[in-house]
Parts: structure tokens; C-alpha cells; sequence
């Protein structure tokens, strides 16, 4: 590792969220910095990287890689250029985090996956933060235990105030469910196995030709059923909670809005206006556990596996979505290294 055992990391990708992750890098969390920025706005990573101490700017993800000062690499570009990315760092043997998705299709996914097991080990951990977040972590503990008993059903919501231009209804099952199908998986323990989509009354909130709001179902191949109700124009700010019915209790995560206040006739907590608000911790948390496993020559956290099930969820979740059909979801046998 250069300069006594701090991680040199390239920052692919320099938009919302790779900005976000190079101040994180640089300002919050410890044994990492900035070693490299790469954009296809030249201007824009000659910015950043004149703002950082020993930051280069790079317009070629490969060209990145090859800097000496690189010791490992965060993917923050938009999905359809994650595969080549990714490629590239296998044959240089390089630690990657990978923000979702991992690739934007079943197919892209499961090559980089095997492409991984050609190499004989993991380098990959996909940014699927909701893992990191306290109240998801504190429900995964007491399923692990076994606190109120088998879990039998999972209640999700997933609220947005309001979504950018050009938001389809497939990016309602890639990009905002994708993580209620990731977090399934996880708390579960448990593949998904089939998916239905139900599209009620659309609010007036809605642009046009978008079906908001959702409830998406899962099926899992333990025979759990799991709901998400999914609203991404309700107006009001961005809301995610998690209940797991068991056989002998609920818990239920999501409810905590921070203060919680009475004053002058009124009375009420915050609603976070979105998900880098929401998540902020996570996302520290998530990306100083990387740091520190690579440090000790370790991959953790979301896999390549994780990665490509959860593309192959989403497509079946979209054909449901299409065809208001129950779509069973097609995976390939679980290879050893991800099991």
C-alpha cells in the first residue's frame, strides 16, 4: 500500500454520488485517500483533483489503474459502464467497490461474476449501503437470533418526495427497489423466487405515463412473502422502514425521524428530503469497512453473487411490472466462492 499502509483509491465516476464518495474519502473517513478522479469531464476531475493533495485526473478508468499511487478502486459511473470497469480491475487484480447496481442487466452480471471466479478469490463488494445502517443492522441481529422466532413476512415502504426527468417504470424496479430486493436476500437469508407487480390508482403527482404508486411482492424459495409498497411522488420527503412479522413478534425499523419536538401548537419530528440525507451513515460506514478489509488484504459485504441475483430479480420484477403476471425469477446455481 503507498504511503504507510493508507489505501490509494481511484474514484471512478465524479458525479452526485462519486463527489459524495471523494469527500467522504477525503474528509471522513481514516487509512484511505484520493490517489486518482476519473470522469469524462475533463474539467470537472482537473477540479476535484486540484482540491486534493496528490489527487490525479484521469479521463481513462484504465489509464487510473495503472497509477502507481492505486491501490484499489470505487466505481461511482453510471451503470452500463460498470462491466468494462470492472474488467479492467480484475486483470489488475484490484479491490473494487462497486455502487449499484453491479451491472444493469442478469446477463453483464453474471459474466463479471465469472470472470471473478476465473480469478480464484473475491475483489468485488457491491455498494448495497442499506447493509451498513444501524436500524437494518440491529434487525438483522435479532432474525439472526432468533429474538421473536422464524421470520414469516417482511412489510416494506419506500417513499421519494418526487423523481428526476425522464424517471421510468422500469427504474422504479432497478433503481429504488433494486435495494428492498437486496435487503430481502440479506435479512432473509433466502433467495427470491417469484415476483408480482400491482399498479393501483396512479396519484395526480405523477408525470405522465409513470404508474406511481407500487406494491411489489416477493416470494422467497423459504416460503416467506414479502411486500413493498412503493411510492416515489408522495410529496413529502423520503421515507424507507422495514417490518418483519415472526412467529412470535414484529420489529419494525424506519420509524426514527431524529428530534422530536412540541412547540407553538405544533408538535412532530423531520423527514430526510432523500437518500444521501437518509443514508449518510451507512454510506461512512460502508466505506471505511471496505477500506479497512482491504487494508487487511480481506473482500467483505455484498458480493458479486448478491450483484448479479439482484439484477436477475429486477428483471423479472420489470416483466411482472409489464405484463401484471406472477415472473418467477431464473438464477444459476450459487458457485462455491460466494457461498
Amino acid at each position: 500500500m503507498t504511503s504507510l499502509g493508507t489505501l490509494g483509491v481511484a474514484v471512478i465516476g465524479t458525479g452526485r454520488m462519486g463527489a459524495d464518495h471523494v469527500r467522504r474519502i477525503d474528509e471522513v473517513i481514516s487509512g484511505a485517500r484520493v490517489a486518482a478522479v476519473v470522469d469524462i469531464d475533463a474539467a470537472r476531475v482537473k477540479h476535484l483533483a486540484g482540491r486534493i493533495e496528490g489527487c490525479t485526473a484521469y479521463t481513462d478508468p484504465a489509464a487510473a489503474m495503472d497509477d502507481p499511487e492505486v491501490d484499489a478502486v470505487l466505481i461511482a459511473s453510471p451503470g452500463p459502464a460498470h462491466e468494462a470497469t470492472l474488467l479492467d480491475a480484475f486483470a489488475r487484480d484490484l479491490p473494487v467497490l462497486c455502487e449499484k447496481p453491479l451491472t444493469p442487466d442478469a446477463a453483464s452480471a453474471l459474466r463479471v461474476l465469472e470472470a471473478e471466479r476465473a480469478l480464484g478469490h473475491r475483489r468485488v463488494q457491491v455498494g448495497f449501503m442499506r447493509r451498513y445502517d444501524g436500524g437494518y443492522r440491529s434487525l438483522k441481529s435479532l432474525l439472526e437470533q432468533g429474538t421473536y422466532g422464524r421470520p414469516l413476512m417482511l412489510h416494506n415502504k419506500h417513499r421519494n418526495a418526487d423523481t428526476p426527468p425522464g424517471f421510468t417504470n422500469a427504474m422504479m424496479i432497478n433503481d429504488s427497489v433494486v435495494h428492498e430486493i437486496d435487503v430481502t436476500r440479506w435479512l432473509l437469508d433466502d433467495e427470491i423466487t417469484a415476483v408480482r407487480v400491482l399498479r393501483p390508482s396512479p396519484t395526480g403527482n405523477a408525470p405522465e405515463g409513470l404508474s406511481d404508486p407500487q406494491l411489489i411482492l416477493f416470494e422467497t424459495a423459504g416460503g416467506r412473502v414479502v411486500d413493498t409498497e412503493l411510492f416515489v411522488n408522495c410529496g413529502f420527503g423520503y421515507q424507507v422502514s422495514c417490518e418483519a412479522v415472526c412467529e412470535g413478534g414484529t420489529a419494525r425499523i424506519g420509524d426514527d425521524h431524529g428530534v422530536f419536538s412540541n412547540t407553538a401548537g405544533h408538535w412532530g419530528g423531520a423527514i430526510p428530503p432523500g437518500f444521501v440525507e437518509r443514508f449518510e451513515e451507512a454510506y461512512d460506514r460502508q466505506v471505511q469497512r471496505w477500506v479497512r478489509a482491504t487494508l487487511r488484504g480481506e473482500v467483505e459485504g455484498p458480493s458479486c453473487w448478491d450483484g448479479y441475483a439482484a439484477a436477475a430479480v429486477c428483471e423479472a420484477g420489470v416483466r411482472a411490472q409489464a405484463t401484471g403476471e406472477r415472473v418467477p425469477v431464473e438464477l444459476i446455481e450459487r458457485p462455491a466462492l460466494y457461498r
